[in-house]
């Protein structure tokens, strides 16, 4: 039996406050647990919900390194009426608590994957009770017997705020999963014949308003295909599909793209491709999978072999995504990745995109050491790209070192982008730039029972320079950023931020701009400099039982992108959950950026995007969702603000003159509607409809046009031998 819990956050080292009793036993086919969580201080935290969306509850958390290696972990959650979150958390993949946060780094979970295994649970008086079988053939581990796994269990506590662990994990180690326990001596462990069989079939109808007026429905032919899985060995498993569906019955969330120098990246969501995407993780994204866009087969690789660990993947994607419109883009991508010491890791990394005559190859070697309290780490990647008969060839690298302690700790970074780098499976959000960053961060712990319980700060300086001007004297960004983040006895968490920033004006964002002045025109070149200064505030919320809220808001002086101007800003960014039952579920988000013009006030430019979903749990297999989405963004008249005054002109390539860059808006609302059953990962049915509306005038309600929407279906069902 496990037993004799303690606090991990916000305060490690103190005993649990409740008691926790897990006891584990295996089978030759697969584990059992039983889970006793005894709450004698408040009302159990638990609501019936779609999978993966119990955070806002209480829940007990297994992770299970089956290589014992102490480096990735996968994770099986269940809150107290046995609603299930899965997924994978690896020490190599690094997240923080938010972007303005003075907390430090943690090892990131992927609640992407979806593991078949089976849960139950109750809720008595003053405690609640959860029963999990977790079968060997939907894991993969070593084929040697007998063995030995690393395992943990964390139980958080919502009322409180606190995450309790079964071994005495400290904040500020280098690895949280090197600091669980082991479950020795596994031995006559079966994970038999695994062969599963996934057909798929997606049905859609596509609405538009007529050529002559009216509404017209084009009933798309039917899509089938299949996805197959072999267990080769009991860590080695072989992925096949034909036609992958998109399988995305949720669109993605409108983001504010604030910076028009920056990508936007969205999370993947199709079960094929997230099937073993831990095995496909690359340090400096060099791996991103939505670049295959609409894949009429693929194959993959994933597990370990001789104790590498391997992912290999190759998808032929659809025609209309190549650049001739007649060849099928191909790609094939490889990571390796092998354990080196105790906590010490090497990979490499290979992706291959060809369309037609053209091509992109990208090769990496990547490292992480770890030594004490210490981590280094390295990437060096070399991009090869043919393209209309030009090859080009660029260096992408990387360099990191971080030390960990529970009240000090620092990092120091430097990457760099060559401007003829190019990652065609890969994703990144700005190339062409070299960065430097060094970060010395503190954290302070209440005494036990305190009303503050911890209190962290960091300050962050960094410059950002144009690849051919690394290490130059004066950066082309120059960035001083004072955090503070606040904890509070019962979950509440307070943040404030100052910033100090220095913007050149980016070369060649700006050409083809002029400036009108009446009997002539000059081009436009900015001003050298933008000095910035913001103030930011954030702010979370316990999970209540029936609400949570978060949010931020940045006020300050920043840049105008629209005019490359200082301009005032107001960005935010707020988010709240509220649960009247344990069936019924509201989420609220609204996102905000708005810049006015210094001089005068006017507003330039304004970003709205309030979101709501409504979700109603018929089962923990049945739900039926509404989501409702307003994009409302506009633009003013441009115009050479805090010089001369006057209008900004763009050249137009079809008429060969310069025109007034005016003012535009545009005003969209998304509804899209679903019935889900799921009663296991691989089997569902999806019904759901989806419409975009259009008006003229942003939240009028009084002009609206309906501009497309759409009907479909999804049937699955997993057969497994």
């Amino acid at each position: 039996m496990l037993a004799g819990f303690s606090q991990y956050q916000p305060v490690d080292g103190l005993p649990a406050e409740d008691e926790t009793e897990v006891l584990v036993w295996c089978a030759p086919e697969g584990m059992y647990l039983g889970i006793r969580a005894f709450e004698p201080h408040a009302p159990v935290n638990a609501t019936l919900a779609d999978r993966d969306r119990i955070f806002g509850d209480d829940y007990v958390q297994i992770l299970l390194d089956p290589f014992g290696d102490g480096r990735r972990a996968l994770v099986f959650a269940v809150n107290p009426f046995g609603v299930q979150a899965d997924g994978t958390q690896s020490e190599e993949e690094r997240s923080r608590a938010g972007m303005f946060s003075a907390e430090e780094s943690s090892a990131r979970i992927d609640l992407s994957p979806d593991y078949l295994f089976a849960s139950a649970g109750r809720v008595l008086e003053g405690r609640y009770e959860i029963e999990m079988h977790v079968p060997f053939k939907s894991l993969r581990f070593p084929s040697e017997q007998p063995q030995t796994w690393g395992i943990n269990v964390l139980r958080r506590v919502q009322h409180a705020g606190q995450t309790q662990t079964w071994t005495q994990v400290r904040r500020g180690e280098t690895s949280l999963l090197a600091q669980g326990g082991t479950l020795e001596g596994l031995d006559g462990l079966r994970r038999g014949l695994v062969l599963d069989l996934n057909p798929v079939v997606t049905s859609q109808t596509m609405g538009a308003p007529g050529a002559t007026g009216g509404w017209t429905y084009d009933r798309q032919s039917s899509q089938f295909g299949v996805n197959a899985r072999w267990g080769i060995t009991t860590d080695l498993t072989l992925n096949g599909s034909i036609n992958p569906d998109f399988s995305q019955v949720e669109s993605d969330a409108a983001q504010i793209q604030f910076d028009p120098r920056l990508a936007l990246a969205f999370p993947e969501k199709r079960p094929f491709f997230l099937e073993g995407a831990e095995q496909f993780a690359a340090p400096g994204a060099l791996i991103y999978t939505r670049r295959i866009a609409d894949p009429v087969a693929a194959a993959k690789l994933a597990g370990q072999v001789g104790g590498t660990d391997v992912g290999f993947l190759a998808a032929a994607d659809a025609e209309s995504f190549s650049t001739s419109g007649d060849d099928r883009p191909i790609y094939n991508i490889l990571r390796l990745r092998r354990g080196v010491g105790e906590r010490s890791t090497i990979g490499v990394t290979y992706t291959d995109r060809v369309d037609g005559s053209n091509y992109n190859r990208v090769a990496s070697a990547d490292g992480r050491l770890v030594s004490g309290a210490y981590t280094l780490g390295a990437v060096l990647a070399g991009s090869r790209t043919r393209s209309g008969g030009d090859v080009t060839a660029g260096p992408m690298w990387s360099l990191s070192l971080s030390r960990a302690g529970r009240e000090r700790g620092f990092s120091v970074s430097a990457s760099g982008i060559s401007p003829d780098f190019r990652a065609g499976s890969g994703f990144i959000s700005r190339g062409r730039v070299a960065t430097l960053s060094v970060t010395p961060r503190v954290t302070r712990f209440g005494a036990p029972g305190a009303r503050l319980e911890s209190w962290g700060a960091n300050v962050t300086a960094s410059g950002l320079w144009l690849y051919d001007r690394f290490l130059a004297p004066s950066p082309d960004e120059a960035k001083l950023h004072f955090n503070n983040s606040f904890v509070f006895r019962g979950g509440w968490n307070l943040g404030a931020s100052f910033l100090l920033e220095q913007f050149r004006l980016p070369p060649g964002l700006y050409d083809g701009y002029a400036i009108d002045l009446g009997s002539d025109t000059v081009p436009f070149v900015g001003r050298p400099t933008i000095n910035n200064y913001d103030f930011v505030l954030t702010v979370g919320t316990p999970q209540f039982p029936a609400f949570s809220a978060s949010g931020f808001v940045v006020l300050g002086r920043d840049e105008n992108f629209a005019e490359w101007a200082p301009g005032y800003l107001l960005w935010a960014e707020l988010g709240a959950t509220w649960r009247p039952t344990e069936r019924v579920r509201v989420e609220g988000t609204y996102s905000e950026t708005r810049v006015a013009r210094p001089t005068d006030w006017s507003v330039v430019s304004l970003n709205r995007v309030p979101r709501l979903k409504v979700e109603y749990q018929l089962l923990r297999s049945v739900f039926v969702r509404v989501v409702g989405q307003y994009v409302a963004q506009q633009q003013d008249d441009l115009r050479d603000d805090g010089r001369t005054g006057r209008p900004l002109l763009a050249y137009d390539d079809e008429s060969g003159m310069y025109a007034p860059v005016a003012s535009w808006d545009r005003n969209d609302v998304q509804l899209d509607w679903l019935f889900s059953y799921q009663p296991s990962p691989g089997t569902v049915l999806f019904a759901g409809y989806g419409s975009t509306i259009e008006e003229e005038r942003a939240f009028r309600f009084d002009d609206l046009t309906r501009s497309r929407d759409a009907f479909f279906v999804k049937l699955s069902y997993l057969f497994r031998s």
